[in-house]
């Protein structure tokens, strides 16, 4: 069952699952969300939203539909917005 969740993540060591490209992010191989840690099985799908801020458009997040080792499907995005110091990394949905 899909849930809603909407919470940051934040990534569980230093080893990633893809690599850094021109401007998509690295995806972690694991996070840590509340008291769990999700490691990261492979990407299923990847996608990109933008804002328009006086006339201009920009690049907000990065979204990935990931598969996480447990067979979870979890929708994760990465907030190129994000304030200092809060997490860029958020969890927006769960499949269990």
């Amino acid at each position: 069952m899909r849930a809603f969740v909407s919470r940051p993540l934040v990534p569980d060591g230093e080893e990633l699952l893809t690599a850094a490209t021109g401007s998509e992010p690295p995806v972690p191989r694991a996070f840590l969300w509340d008291e769990r840690r999700l490691v990261v099985a492979g990407v299923l799908r990847r996608w990109r939203t933008s804002k328009n801020d006086r006339g201009d458009t920009y690049l907000k997040r990065h979204w990935f539909e990931l598969e996480s080792a447990d067979g979870a499907r979890l929708e994760v995005y990465f907030d190129r917005d994000a304030r200092r110091g809060s997490s860029h990394w958020w969890l927006y949905t769960i499949d269990e």
